[in-house]
């Protein structure tokens, strides 16, 4: 296996590891490939980087990504164990911020099921694309060319997708049964003001995509930190999200986006990604020359006896004579191989 590229600064996890205040999987601090800030600093209403969301991927072992190579057998057995996630809240790292402290809440992925969240249009997913470049901790080569080409993912579904995530918000709105700062917003404002915020973040959002295929994800804070602030009823908040969910149906039918993802072309980025990290796949997906053929020689089936008839047994390449025709004699019985009378 190549050696994960290294880079001249470290990732977090690998940061963080090294300092004893992490212990993620053991491959996982060496083959990081992106980490980005999310939360409510990507989004433009808080300056606060005392309480950081992180999200990003990671490079698995080759074996994961391919299991036959650790002689799996697709269906026989037990299946390997894959990496899919790692999820590991309020890690604190008192030097952060020039000694000022921060809490880390990571979320990070193996490359292959970020892929498919953002194939499907999940909006964390679809964020974490899209974060300003002075959120990014830390990229390698791979990183870069997914950021590049981000716009693969992107289909219709994102319509559908960031609907359905902005009305779970909006379920939560007031909340029976309250807990911690979520209860003390309620108490506050009337209703929980932080849900409230992402139901238009995620509306605004999904009529970024619609109509230019690229997001801003700061482009409507001012909005955003109003909301915050109380300073939007509930009553309001309600009626402008029934609008803008009748504005962004009408807007789906004149988007520039493809109906379905593009999965072939996402498939040839993930590869891409792959031998960018790994080197040269080639011989993980080269059949041998034999392989086709054999697949294709057709065989005629004795039905009486369930095998192959005589003119396919021991198939071989035209002009090739048999095996059988080949084999030296048996032995006479009695006699050793190689013996004398």
């Amino acid at each position: 296996m190549v050696l994960p590229e290294s880079s001249a600064v470290p990732s977090l996890i690998e940061s963080l590891t090294r300092r004893g205040l992490l212990e993620p999987p053991t491959f996982l601090p060496a083959n990081m490939q992106y980490e980005t800030i999310m939360g409510s600093v990507a989004f433009g209403v808080s300056s606060d980087a005392s309480d950081c969301d992180i999200y990003g991927f990671a490079m698995p072992p080759l074996e994961q990504l391919f299991p036959h190579l650790a002689g799996e057998i697709a269906g026989f057995g037990n299946p390997l164990s894959r990496f899919e996630n790692y999820h590991m809240h309020h890690v604190q790292d008192p030097e952060a911020l020039n000694g000022q402290g921060c809490e880390y809440d990571f979320s990070i992925f193996s490359i292959q099921r970020y892929f498919t969240l953002c194939l499907v249009c999940n909006p964390n997913m679809i964020d974490s694309l899209f974060t300003a470049d002075d959120c990014v901790v830390f990229q390698t080569n791979v990183a870069r060319m997914v950021r590049e080409r981000r716009r693969l993912f992107l289909h219709k579904g994102v319509l559908l997708r960031f609907k359905a995530y902005s009305n779970t918000q909006l379920n939560k709105l007031n909340s029976k049964q309250p807990l911690g700062k979520r209860k003390a917003l309620q108490e506050k404002f009337g209703y929980d003001v932080k849900y409230g915020y992402h139901i238009v973040r995620l509306l605004y959002e999904c009529e970024q995509l619609l109509q230019f295929a690229d997001v801003d994800l700061r482009r409507d804070h001012e909005h955003l930190k109003a909301i915050r602030r109380g300073e939007v009823s509930e009553a309001d908040l309600r009626a402008w999200a029934i609008s803008k969910e009748k504005q962004l149906d009408e807007l789906a039918l004149r988007s520039p986006l493809p109906e379905e993802p593009n999965e072939s072309a996402v498939r040839q980025l993930l590869r891409d990604c792959l031998e960018e990290h790994y080197g040269s796949l080639d011989s993980l997906f080269t059949r041998p020359a034999g392989a086709g053929r054999a697949l294709r020689q057709p065989v005629d089936i004795d039905l009486a006896n369930h095998r192959p008839t005589a003119s396919h047994t021991n198939a071989t390449a035209v002009g090739q004579p048999s095996p059988l025709e080949t084999s030296p004699p048996a032995q006479p019985r009695g006699k050793a191989a190689g013996g004398t009378e």
